[in-house]
Protein backbone atom coordinates (compact mmCIF):
# COMPACT_ATOMS: atom_id res chain seq x y z
CA UNK A 1 0.00 0.00 0.00
CA UNK A 2 1.18 3.77 -1.18
CA UNK A 3 2.31 5.59 2.01
CA UNK A 4 2.53 9.51 2.69
CA UNK A 5 5.91 9.97 4.71
CA UNK A 6 6.29 13.65 4.45
CA UNK A 7 4.44 16.75 3.67
CA UNK A 8 6.35 19.64 3.21
CA UNK A 9 5.57 23.68 2.46
CA UNK A 10 7.28 26.65 0.77
CA UNK A 11 6.96 29.71 -0.40
CA UNK A 12 8.26 29.94 -3.98
CA UNK A 13 8.53 33.87 -3.61
CA UNK A 14 10.29 35.52 -6.47
CA UNK A 15 12.72 37.06 -3.71
CA UNK A 16 13.75 33.42 -3.09
CA UNK A 17 15.66 33.11 -6.23
CA UNK A 18 17.08 37.15 -5.67
CA UNK A 19 20.69 37.59 -3.86
CA UNK A 20 20.33 40.24 -1.24
CA UNK A 21 21.57 42.55 -2.96
CA UNK A 22 18.25 42.53 -5.27
CA UNK A 23 16.10 42.19 -2.34
CA UNK A 24 14.75 45.73 -2.32
CA UNK A 25 14.90 46.14 -5.84
CA UNK A 26 11.40 44.07 -5.69
CA UNK A 27 10.41 47.80 -4.00
CA UNK A 28 9.91 49.23 -7.70
CA UNK A 29 6.90 46.80 -8.69
CA UNK A 30 4.72 47.63 -5.43
CA UNK A 31 5.48 51.80 -5.25
CA UNK A 32 3.80 51.61 -8.92
CA UNK A 33 1.44 48.73 -8.11
CA UNK A 34 -1.97 50.26 -8.11
CA UNK A 35 -3.95 47.37 -7.05
CA UNK A 36 -2.78 46.50 -3.31
CA UNK A 37 -4.74 44.61 -0.75
CA UNK A 38 -4.91 46.16 3.14
CA UNK A 39 -4.49 43.44 5.60
CA UNK A 40 -8.06 43.18 5.78
CA UNK A 41 -8.35 42.23 2.17
CA UNK A 42 -9.25 45.47 1.30
CA UNK A 43 -8.45 47.56 -1.94
CA UNK A 44 -6.01 50.49 -0.66
CA UNK A 45 -2.96 52.82 -2.30
CA UNK A 46 0.34 52.35 -1.67
CA UNK A 47 0.86 56.09 -0.58
CA UNK A 48 -1.97 55.55 2.73
CA UNK A 49 -0.45 52.18 3.00
CA UNK A 50 2.95 53.94 3.92
CA UNK A 51 0.78 56.57 5.94
CA UNK A 52 -0.19 53.91 7.87
CA UNK A 53 2.44 51.77 8.27
CA UNK A 54 4.67 50.93 11.41
CA UNK A 55 7.65 53.23 11.24
CA UNK A 56 9.58 50.01 12.49
CA UNK A 57 9.58 48.11 9.96
CA UNK A 58 12.66 50.40 8.05
CA UNK A 59 14.64 48.88 10.90
CA UNK A 60 13.87 45.58 8.82
CA UNK A 61 14.85 47.06 5.29
CA UNK A 62 18.41 47.96 6.83
CA UNK A 63 21.30 45.96 4.77
CA UNK A 64 22.38 43.78 7.43
CA UNK A 65 18.56 42.86 8.30
CA UNK A 66 18.14 42.02 4.38
CA UNK A 67 21.54 40.02 4.32
CA UNK A 68 20.18 37.89 7.42
CA UNK A 69 16.77 37.26 5.83
CA UNK A 70 17.88 36.59 2.25
CA UNK A 71 20.34 33.88 4.10
CA UNK A 72 17.53 32.76 6.34
CA UNK A 73 15.45 31.85 3.13
CA UNK A 74 18.23 29.89 1.40
CA UNK A 75 18.65 27.74 4.74
CA UNK A 76 15.01 27.06 4.47
CA UNK A 77 14.84 25.89 0.97
CA UNK A 78 17.88 23.83 1.91
CA UNK A 79 16.13 22.14 4.55
CA UNK A 80 13.37 21.16 2.67
CA UNK A 81 15.24 19.81 -0.38
CA UNK A 82 17.71 17.91 2.45
CA UNK A 83 14.30 16.40 3.84
CA UNK A 84 12.88 15.42 0.24
CA UNK A 85 16.08 13.78 -0.18
CA UNK A 86 15.65 11.87 2.53
CA UNK A 87 12.39 10.96 2.53
CA UNK A 88 13.48 9.16 -0.87
CA UNK A 89 10.21 9.30 -2.15
CA UNK A 90 8.80 7.33 -5.01
CA UNK A 91 6.20 10.29 -6.01
CA UNK A 92 6.11 13.64 -5.18
CA UNK A 93 2.81 15.22 -5.38
CA UNK A 94 2.86 18.96 -6.07
CA UNK A 95 0.00 21.19 -5.09
CA UNK A 96 0.74 24.54 -6.56
CA UNK A 97 -1.76 27.36 -8.61
CA UNK A 98 -1.70 28.46 -12.31
CA UNK A 99 -1.14 32.21 -12.72
CA UNK A 100 -2.36 32.13 -16.45
CA UNK A 101 0.40 30.54 -17.22
CA UNK A 102 -1.61 27.76 -18.74
CA UNK A 103 -4.98 28.30 -17.37
CA UNK A 104 -7.03 31.77 -18.69
CA UNK A 105 -10.71 32.48 -18.50
CA UNK A 106 -11.65 30.22 -21.73
CA UNK A 107 -11.20 27.55 -19.22
CA UNK A 108 -10.18 27.80 -15.64
CA UNK A 109 -10.72 25.13 -13.64
CA UNK A 110 -10.63 25.14 -9.67
CA UNK A 111 -8.85 22.15 -8.93
CA UNK A 112 -7.28 19.79 -11.88
CA UNK A 113 -5.13 16.90 -11.99
CA UNK A 114 -2.67 16.68 -14.55
CA UNK A 115 -1.81 13.02 -15.72
CA UNK A 116 0.52 13.59 -18.67
CA UNK A 117 3.43 11.81 -19.06
CA UNK A 118 5.70 14.25 -18.68
CA UNK A 119 5.64 18.07 -17.66
CA UNK A 120 7.41 20.58 -19.67
CA UNK A 121 9.74 23.60 -18.33
CA UNK A 122 10.76 25.94 -20.59
CA UNK A 123 13.04 28.43 -20.41
CA UNK A 124 11.60 32.18 -19.05
CA UNK A 125 9.23 34.07 -20.85
CA UNK A 126 10.38 37.64 -19.92
CA UNK A 127 11.26 40.35 -22.51
CA UNK A 128 15.39 41.30 -23.06
CA UNK A 129 14.11 44.63 -21.68
CA UNK A 130 12.64 42.90 -18.30
CA UNK A 131 15.14 44.59 -15.38
CA UNK A 132 18.08 42.10 -14.85
CA UNK A 133 17.10 41.89 -11.23
CA UNK A 134 13.38 40.62 -12.25
CA UNK A 135 15.29 37.93 -14.50
CA UNK A 136 17.31 36.97 -11.92
CA UNK A 137 14.38 36.36 -9.52
CA UNK A 138 12.12 34.82 -12.29
CA UNK A 139 14.87 32.06 -13.32
CA UNK A 140 14.45 29.97 -10.29
CA UNK A 141 10.94 28.35 -12.28
CA UNK A 142 13.08 27.72 -15.51
CA UNK A 143 15.27 26.25 -17.26
CA UNK A 144 18.73 28.22 -18.38
CA UNK A 145 18.12 26.66 -21.88
CA UNK A 146 15.86 24.91 -23.99
CA UNK A 147 12.90 22.36 -22.75
CA UNK A 148 13.20 19.51 -20.30
CA UNK A 149 10.54 17.06 -19.59
CA UNK A 150 9.84 15.67 -16.11
CA UNK A 151 8.63 12.48 -15.61
CA UNK A 152 4.66 12.53 -14.17
CA UNK A 153 3.22 9.54 -12.20
CA UNK A 154 0.36 9.47 -14.83
CA UNK A 155 -1.49 6.15 -13.59
CA UNK A 156 -1.30 7.39 -10.19
CA UNK A 157 -2.65 10.73 -11.38
CA UNK A 158 -5.31 9.35 -13.19
CA UNK A 159 -6.22 6.81 -10.05
CA UNK A 160 -6.56 10.18 -8.08
CA UNK A 161 -8.94 11.95 -10.45
CA UNK A 162 -11.21 8.48 -10.34
CA UNK A 163 -11.10 8.28 -6.48
CA UNK A 164 -12.21 12.11 -6.09
CA UNK A 165 -14.79 11.76 -8.36
CA UNK A 166 -16.12 8.92 -6.09
CA UNK A 167 -15.55 11.37 -3.13
CA UNK A 168 -17.80 13.48 -4.26
CA UNK A 169 -15.27 16.51 -6.11
CA UNK A 170 -15.98 17.99 -9.83
CA UNK A 171 -12.19 17.37 -11.15
CA UNK A 172 -10.86 18.84 -13.70
CA UNK A 173 -8.21 16.08 -15.78
CA UNK A 174 -5.87 16.78 -18.34
CA UNK A 175 -2.78 15.28 -20.11
CA UNK A 176 -1.83 17.59 -21.67
CA UNK A 177 -0.84 21.49 -21.07
CA UNK A 178 -2.93 24.01 -23.40
CA UNK A 179 0.08 25.90 -24.16
CA UNK A 180 3.16 25.74 -24.82
CA UNK A 181 4.92 27.92 -21.93
CA UNK A 182 5.76 24.76 -19.75
CA UNK A 183 4.68 24.19 -15.78
CA UNK A 184 3.66 26.88 -14.38
CA UNK A 185 5.96 28.34 -11.86
CA UNK A 186 4.66 26.74 -8.88
CA UNK A 187 5.79 23.56 -10.19
CA UNK A 188 9.33 25.19 -11.29
CA UNK A 189 10.19 25.87 -7.96
CA UNK A 190 10.04 22.63 -6.94
CA UNK A 191 11.95 21.32 -9.65
CA UNK A 192 14.50 23.62 -9.47
CA UNK A 193 14.96 24.44 -6.26
CA UNK A 194 13.95 21.62 -3.92
CA UNK A 195 14.76 18.25 -6.52
CA UNK A 196 17.35 19.60 -8.02
CA UNK A 197 18.88 16.79 -10.55
CA UNK A 198 17.06 14.14 -9.19
CA UNK A 199 14.36 12.78 -11.57
CA UNK A 200 11.22 12.09 -9.55
CA UNK A 201 7.09 11.47 -10.97
CA UNK A 202 5.44 13.86 -9.89
CA UNK A 203 1.99 14.42 -9.54
CA UNK A 204 0.77 18.17 -10.79
CA UNK A 205 -2.26 19.58 -8.34
CA UNK A 206 -3.36 22.71 -9.90
CA UNK A 207 -5.69 25.10 -7.82
CA UNK A 208 -7.21 28.04 -8.79
CA UNK A 209 -6.23 30.21 -5.77
CA UNK A 210 -6.18 33.76 -7.19
CA UNK A 211 -8.88 34.35 -9.74
CA UNK A 212 -12.87 34.88 -8.92
CA UNK A 213 -15.54 33.25 -9.17
CA UNK A 214 -14.80 29.97 -8.38
CA UNK A 215 -12.12 29.94 -5.57
CA UNK A 216 -12.33 26.71 -3.95
CA UNK A 217 -13.60 27.82 0.13
CA UNK A 218 -10.34 27.20 2.87
CA UNK A 219 -12.70 24.63 3.97
CA UNK A 220 -12.84 22.53 1.03
CA UNK A 221 -9.46 22.96 0.25
CA UNK A 222 -8.55 20.77 3.23
CA UNK A 223 -11.41 18.41 2.59
CA UNK A 224 -9.67 18.16 -0.63
CA UNK A 225 -6.67 17.19 0.61
CA UNK A 226 -8.01 14.60 3.04
CA UNK A 227 -9.77 13.23 0.02
CA UNK A 228 -6.36 13.04 -1.87
CA UNK A 229 -4.14 11.13 1.23
CA UNK A 230 -7.11 8.47 0.59
CA UNK A 231 -6.49 8.12 -3.05
CA UNK A 232 -3.24 7.88 -2.51
CA UNK A 233 -4.13 4.85 0.62
CA UNK A 234 -5.98 3.06 -2.13
CA UNK A 235 -2.95 2.61 -4.20
CA UNK A 236 -2.12 -1.11 -4.86
CA UNK A 237 1.59 -0.23 -5.40
CA UNK A 238 3.83 0.02 -2.15
CA UNK A 239 5.67 3.43 -2.93
CA UNK A 240 6.38 6.32 -0.69
CA UNK A 241 4.33 9.35 -0.97
CA UNK A 242 5.52 13.03 -0.61
CA UNK A 243 3.03 16.35 -0.34
CA UNK A 244 4.75 20.08 -0.97
CA UNK A 245 2.65 22.65 -0.99
CA UNK A 246 3.94 25.24 -2.98
CA UNK A 247 3.52 28.95 -2.71
CA UNK A 248 2.33 31.68 0.29
CA UNK A 249 2.17 33.01 2.68
CA UNK A 250 1.20 36.44 2.90
CA UNK A 251 1.90 38.82 -0.17
CA UNK A 252 2.44 41.32 -1.37
CA UNK A 253 1.28 43.26 1.77
CA UNK A 254 3.01 41.05 4.69
CA UNK A 255 0.29 40.08 7.57
CA UNK A 256 2.59 38.51 10.29
CA UNK A 257 -0.58 37.44 12.28
CA UNK A 258 -2.34 35.53 9.39
CA UNK A 259 0.88 33.54 8.86
CA UNK A 260 2.07 32.87 12.00
CA UNK A 261 -1.73 31.27 12.55
CA UNK A 262 -1.39 29.14 9.19
CA UNK A 263 1.77 28.25 10.26
CA UNK A 264 0.77 26.82 13.44
CA UNK A 265 -2.50 25.33 11.99
CA UNK A 266 -0.28 24.07 9.25
CA UNK A 267 1.87 22.01 11.40
CA UNK A 268 -1.10 20.31 13.77
CA UNK A 269 -3.12 19.94 10.59
CA UNK A 270 -5.72 21.91 12.02
CA UNK A 271 -8.83 21.80 9.48
CA UNK A 272 -11.28 24.04 11.63
CA UNK A 273 -8.84 26.88 11.97
CA UNK A 274 -7.26 26.53 8.43
CA UNK A 275 -11.30 26.42 7.28
CA UNK A 276 -12.10 29.29 8.83
CA UNK A 277 -9.97 31.43 7.61
CA UNK A 278 -12.06 34.72 5.82
CA UNK A 279 -11.85 34.13 2.17
CA UNK A 280 -11.17 38.17 1.68
CA UNK A 281 -7.74 37.05 3.64
CA UNK A 282 -7.04 34.55 0.59
CA UNK A 283 -7.02 36.95 -2.36
CA UNK A 284 -3.78 37.96 -4.24
CA UNK A 285 -0.36 36.55 -3.00
CA UNK A 286 -2.25 35.13 0.36
CA UNK A 287 -4.42 33.13 -2.05
CA UNK A 288 -1.47 30.28 -2.01
CA UNK A 289 -2.05 29.71 1.35
CA UNK A 290 -4.86 27.65 -0.09
CA UNK A 291 -1.83 25.70 -0.96
CA UNK A 292 -0.86 24.89 2.42
CA UNK A 293 -4.27 24.02 3.44
CA UNK A 294 -4.61 20.94 0.96
CA UNK A 295 -1.21 19.24 1.88
CA UNK A 296 -2.73 20.11 5.82
CA UNK A 297 -5.65 18.02 5.02
CA UNK A 298 -3.15 15.10 3.13
CA UNK A 299 -0.80 15.21 6.16
CA UNK A 300 -2.98 14.01 9.01
CA UNK A 301 -0.92 11.68 11.04
CA UNK A 302 2.45 13.18 10.46
CA UNK A 303 4.24 14.91 13.10
CA UNK A 304 6.02 18.68 13.16
CA UNK A 305 9.72 18.09 12.25
CA UNK A 306 10.96 21.83 11.73
CA UNK A 307 9.39 25.09 10.75
CA UNK A 308 10.78 29.07 10.21
CA UNK A 309 9.03 32.03 9.18
CA UNK A 310 11.15 34.97 7.45
CA UNK A 311 8.64 38.58 7.24
CA UNK A 312 10.70 39.60 3.98
CA UNK A 313 9.23 43.49 3.75
CA UNK A 314 10.94 45.29 1.05
CA UNK A 315 9.09 48.78 1.68
CA UNK A 316 8.48 50.81 4.45
CA UNK A 317 4.79 50.70 4.09
CA UNK A 318 4.74 46.95 4.56
CA UNK A 319 4.80 45.45 1.13
CA UNK A 320 7.10 42.63 0.55
CA UNK A 321 6.46 38.56 0.84
CA UNK A 322 6.18 36.57 3.93
CA UNK A 323 8.36 33.18 3.45
CA UNK A 324 7.36 30.18 5.55
CA UNK A 325 9.18 26.54 5.16
CA UNK A 326 7.99 23.87 7.15
CA UNK A 327 8.20 20.20 6.95
CA UNK A 328 5.46 17.24 8.54
CA UNK A 329 6.83 13.77 9.03
CA UNK A 330 6.97 10.63 11.02
CA UNK A 331 8.26 10.34 14.01
CA UNK A 332 8.74 13.64 16.96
Amino acid sequence: MAEIVLGIASSHGPMLGSPATDFLKHADRDVHNKAHLDRDGVSILYEDMLKLADPAIAEELTPGAVEAKAAGCQAGIARLAEALSEAKPDVVVIVGDDQKEQFFEDNLPAMLIYSGATIENNVSPLPKTAPEYWKRARSQFHEDDGVRAYPVAGELARHFTVSLVEAGFDISHSEKLPRARGEGHAFGFVHKRLMGDRQIPIVPVVLNTYYPPNQPTPRRCFAFGRALADAVRTWPDDIRVVFVASGGMSHFTINQELDRSVMEAFLACDGDKLGAIPRVQLNSGNSEIRNWIVVAGASIGLSPQWHDYIPCYRTPAGTGCGMGFAILGNGQ
